[in-house]
Formats: C-alpha cells, sequence, structure tokens
C-alpha cells in the first residue's frame, strides 16, 4: 500500500525542524598569540552540550582549552591539544564558559574551528506529547550536524596535512640545493687539486 503526503504534511515537517530543541553551532576564529578566546551558554539542568574544536594553522598545531560551570569548577581541562570533544550534561542552571588559550605562544596565531551542539531537555509530560514524525525530523537533524561536523574536520586535517606536505617539499628542495652545491664544490677542488698535482710534476 503506498502513501501519499499533501503539500500540508510538509509545512508540518518543516514547521516541526524550525522548532527542534536543539543547539547547533559553528565557528572559525583566530586565536592571538598570547591571548585567549572565551565563549558562554546557558544552560539548564539535563540540557546536553557537546564541543568539538580542531586547530587547522599556526605554530605546533596546539591549543590549550578548558570548561567550567556556573560555579566555575573545573568540567574539562585540555592542555596542548590539537583536536579535542568534550560531552557534558548540565547538573545545574547557569552560564556555561568555555576557552581557547593561546597564552603558552608569544608569536604565533592559532586558527581553529570549533562546534557546540547539544539537546535541550524536554520534561516527561512534555515529551509524551511530541509526534513520532518530530522524533524523527529531530534523529535526521542530529545526524547531519554529526556529517557536517566530520565534513568540517576532514577539510581541516586535509589543509594540515596539505601544509606539512609543503613544508617537507620545502625542506627538501633547500637540502637538494645544498647538496647539488656541496658536489659541485668538491667536484671544482679535485679537479684543481689534480691540475695543480699534474702542473707541479710537470715542471719537474
Amino acid at each position: 500500500m503506498s502513501r501519499h503526503y499533501t503539500p500540508s504534511f510538509f509545512m508540518l515537517c518543516l514547521s516541526l525542524l524550525a522548532v527542534i530543541p536543539t543547539l547547533v553551532s559553528a565557528h572559525m576564529i583566530e586565536v592571538p598569540a598570547g591571548n585567549k578566546e572565551c565563549f558562554f551558554e546557558d544552560l539548564h539542568v539535563n540540557d546536553k552540550m557537546t564541543v568539538t574544536y580542531q586547530v587547522g594553522g599556526g605554530g605546533h598545531l596546539d591549543i590549550d582549552f578548558w570548561l567550567q560551570d556556573p560555579d566555575h569548577n573545573a568540567l574539562a581541562n585540555h592542555q596542548k591539544q590539537s583536536t579535542g570533544t568534550v560531552s557534558i550534561t548540565a547538573k545545574k542552571d547557569g552560564r556555561y564558559e568555555y576557552c581557547f588559550s593561546n597564552l603558552m605562544s608569544t608569536v604565533v596565531d592559532k586558527l581553529l574551528s570549533f562546534n557546540v551542539h547539544g539537546v535541550i531537555y524536554v520534561d516527561d509530560d512534555a515529551a509524551d506529547t511530541v509526534a513520532p514524525i518530530e522524533r524523527e525530523i529531530r534523529n535526521l537533524a542530529n545526524g547531519l550536524t554529526a556529517v557536517k561536523d566530520e565534513q568540517e574536520y576532514i577539510v581541516l586535517r586535509e589543509r594540515r596535512h596539505r601544509d606539512t606536505a609543503e613544508s617537507t617539499n620545502s625542506r627538501v628542495k633547500w637540502w637538494s640545493i645544498f647538496q647539488a652545491a656541496v658536489l659541485f664544490s668538491v667536484v671544482a677542488w679535485q679537479v684543481y687539486y689534480l691540475k695543480s698535482f699534474f702542473e707541479v710534476k710537470r715542471a719537474f
């Protein structure tokens, strides 16, 4: 038996997609040397939040990261990491702070991207009234967010590998030029030495 969906059904889907209680944001920032960048999210009890980050350029491609609750208790603390993921479930209402720190560097700026996504908690009474189609759309939205995060991670990883390859190629090129110069100098010295040797023997 086939199903036929009316235009009103698709309008309902779009409306539900617009009100899905999820938190999604993506950012690309540059953290100057000797500085930090901090961000805030206002959460309620049982809200879930995940922060994923990737350093895409600058120095050793590392950054310090920490996350703390409204009472300034540390929930995560990463030191000199290139990538990281932190997931929390809010234990209290309030403003949660997370920071990316480049204080350990005095010269090099750091370029990084990060994603913040999560789910806003809905109590049991409200959950009982959520239509099945909304649950499906919510799952689809979460899946699309995961795919987007993975794509951004792949792009940053490709950029980092390309920078590494270009740096390696540059070092190999200059090392080859240096070796060629040394070889040419040795050959020139040997020719000069042999020429001088035969000229001395001819003189005798």
